[in-house]
Order: C-alpha cells, then structure tokens, then sequence
C-alpha cells in the first residue's frame, strides 16, 4: 500500500510540474486526485475571501451565470472564515447560525462534510484553495498525502502565476513610525505645492483674417472654378451658379419692355388725334419703366450668378464634387476666403477637461506632422457656450496666435494638440479636482 501510494503521489506532483499554465494545473488538481480520495466533487479556488473558480472535477468549463457558481460565491463568503484560521475537514452547523438560502443549497448540491486545503506561496500566502466533497471524514493517511501534495501545488501554482510582489501597504507596514511620519508630512507638504492647471484638446491652424464666400442667391451649383486650397487673385472666379432660369426669365422680361414701349409709341400717336387717350398715356408709361426696372433686377442677378474673389487668399472647402449640381440657398456658405499671413489656432476644449483660461493664456501646439518641436502661442478668445466639436464632444471653442517667428512655419489646415496653461493652483486640489467633480455630479453635495 505504501509503495503504490508513494507512485501515485509521485505521479501527481510530476503532472503539476508538467503544467504549462494555472488552468492546466487546477483541472489536474480537481480531476487527477480522485485515486487518492474518492471525492463526489472537487473544486479548485483562487484568491482568499473573494473567490475565482478556476476548476470543477468533471467539467471542462464551469458556467459562469449557472445557479450552483452563484450560490458557491455567497456559500464560500459565508464558509470562508470556518476554515482560515483551520482548514481541514468541516461540516457545517445546520442551525440559525447558518443562513437559510445556504442550508438549501449546501442540502442540495453538497455532502454532509467538506476537506478544505489551502494552498499557499513559500512566504505563507494563500493562492488558493481545494475544495473535496465527501461522504465521510479522509483517513489519516490520505490527510498525510493532501499535505504532501498542498506543497507541491503550492509551489508550482506560485512558479505558474508569478512571484508575488509585496503590497505598497504592506511594505510601508515595515517601515518605522518615525519614517512613515516624515513621508507623511511630506505628501502634505507636496499637496499644498503651487502648480499650473494643464489641459489637452484638439486643434487646427485656421485663418484669423477669413471670409465666408456664400450663395448670393437661391439656386444650383453649376461650376467650381478653384480647388481646395488654392491660391487665388483679386477678381477670380470662385464657382458659378446655373444660369438657366435667370436666362429665360431675362429673355422674356426684355421681350416685355419691348411690348411695353411699342404701345407707349402707338398711344403717344393716338393722343394727338384723340384727346380720350391721353388718360392712357400715364398708364402705359407707367407699365413701360416697371418692365425695364423687371428687366435691370434681372440683368443684376445674371451678374451675380458668377462670384469672383473679392481679395487675395486660399479658397478652404471640401470637395468640388459635393458641391457640384447642388441647390443652394441665399447666404448658404460654400467656402472660406482665407489670408495664409494670418495663421491661427482654433481648438476645441472638451468641456470635461475645461479649466479657468483668461486672454492671454499660453498654448503650446504640437503638430501631428512634427511633435517633437512644439510651437507657442496665447489665446485671443473663448466662447462662454459650449457647441459641439467636429468629433461630436460638448467643447469650447478658442482661439489663439502664434508667437512670431512660429507663424510661418504652418499652413492652414495642419492639425494637433494643443496644451493649455491656466492659473497656478495647490498640487492637491489638481489631482483631485476630476474626482471631486465625479462625486458631486454623483452625490449632488
């Protein structure tokens, strides 16, 4: 007996060495030992007081949402501290002492009696636990054997998860009075630290100095005379607008006014030979300038049909195609007018991470095409209202120039990261300022 059990245990220890993974070596666990004891059941925990179940004998997976894993978590919180201080074999008190909905399902599902093992670390930890169910107490022997195996699988389950690193709590638990007392003081005096308040949004280089170029009247995108982002001239033509119905109507508008002054001419004649028709005269005429005025409001839309650059700059628009065949309205902007000279910063600061900015406060822009070499600038404007940015954020939007010299190493159109620089604040309040914010908007205080 004494030597098949020294073949089984070694046996066991060499297919725990042999795990390639804390699942492999928690199935071997749960599955492998059953010639040893004669479990119903063996369960395979992770963690103390909170419990991870890694293994269940029999099952390759255990189901997550099944209603034996969720009574196991509230039984194993409740059976947790029996079996800390001394694991071993326990069976439960059947009593008030133990909760109804436990006592169900322990009747249901469990034997009268559990052999809890803990399994732990060499520096005593716990890493987990095994859980046998069986039907009586195990013998003497096979007690011997489980505390054998316990530190095998100890050891290769602390190898397979990791050496365990010491807690920040419990290293400082080390430290003596004195010095935790002086890092104390020093985290308080760090807190009351003078610092600026930072922020990070998303910017682009804009004009300062541009103008919208939009519909002169209602109507249908004909031509675009310019690409995106082209340089113009004084007096080029920017897109035109179909011309079609303002033609026809200047055609019969002029055909109008040659009525008109066709019977001005014949009653003017008739006059002299019919004084009754001298109370025409005044009609006719009156009808005759109201066609040439139909005919020049006409003659001055087909005038504005083609718009031209009022000045030097870059036209800023999408793409020619959107636009092309496309019904406009009057003041509907089509594209921007831009001066290259005067760049800019238009940034969009997510209201959530919106710090107090006065005019004048630093930027610092990093390009995405070149974030090694920032550039500065201060802010000019803010908005008081939050609109929604292009990503679809609650934002403020703010604007801000280039310091000179870094003016002329961007275009418009460059996009990056902008960094803005508030007013100076105490160390403490600025790492705790977002969670202070989060628990007033949860608390309402």
């Amino acid at each position: 007996m004494s030597a098949r059990l020294s073949e089984m245990l070694e046996t066991l220890e060499a297919r725990a060495r042999a795990a390639e993974s804390l699942p492999e070596l928690a199935f071997s666990i749960a599955n492998e030992s059953y010639g040893l004891l004669s479990f119903r059941q063996a369960l395979v925990l992770r963690g103390d007081a909170r419990m991870r179940l890694l293994a269940v004998s029999g099952l390759a997976k255990p189901t997550e949402d099944s209603p034996y894993l969720v009574w196991l978590r509230r039984a194993w919180a409740w059976l947790h501290p029996y079996v800390a201080d001394k694991p071993g074999w326990f069976v439960p008190p059947m009593d008030a002492a133990m909760p109804e909905l436990i006592q169900d399902g322990w009747r249901e599902w469990w034997t009268q009696g559990v052999y809890v093992l803990p399994l732990r670390a060499r520096s005593g930890q716990v890493l987990g636990w095994v859980i046998f169910l069986l039907d009586t107490p195990p013998k003497e022997w096979q007690e011997r054997a489980l505390t054998r195996l316990a530190g095998s699988w100890g050891y290769c389950w602390e190898l397979l998860a990791g050496v365990s690193r010491r807690t920040w709590r419990r290293r400082l638990s080390n430290w003596k009075k004195p010095l935790r007392l002086a890092l104390l003081g020093a985290v308080l005096v760090a807190a009351f630290l003078p610092v600026r308040q930072t922020a990070l949004a998303p910017a682009e280089v804009v004009s300062l100095d541009a103008r919208v170029m939009a519909a002169p009247l209602d109507g249908v995108i004909k031509t675009v005379h310019v690409r995106p982002n082209q340089l113009v001239k004084v007096g080029d033509p920017l897109f035109s607008l179909d011309d079609t119905t303002l033609r026809n109507r200047y055609e019969v508008a002029r055909e109008s006014v040659a009525v008109a002054d066709a019977e001005l001419i014949a009653a003017t004649q008739k006059a002299f030979h019919d004084p009754a028709s001298q109370a025409e005269l005044a009609l006719l005429t009156g009808r005759a300038h109201e066609r040439r005025a139909e005919l020049a409001a006409v003659l001055a839309q087909l005038e504005r049909v083609r718009v031209v650059a009022g000045e030097d700059g870059i036209a800023v628009f999408g793409d020619p195609d959107d636009w092309l065949g496309r019904p406009v309205s009057t003041g509907e902007r089509i594209m921007l007018l831009a001066n290259p000279d005067v760049p800019g910063m238009l940034i969009h600061l997510p209201v959530a991470d919106a710090i107090g900015l006065e005019p004048g406060a630093s930027v610092r822009f990093f390009l995405t095409v070149r974030p090694l070499r920032p550039l500065e600038g201060s802010v000019t404007e803010t908005s008081y209202q939050a609109v929604q940015s292009p990503d679809g954020i609650a934002s403020y939007r703010l604007r801000a120039v280039f310091q000179e010299g870094d003016a002329g190493q961007v275009r418009i159109g460059l996009r990056g990261t902008a960094k803005l620089y508030g007013e100076q604040v105490r160390l403490g309040y600025y790492l705790l300022r977002r969670p202070l914010a989060t628990v007033r908007e949860w608390t309402g205080w």
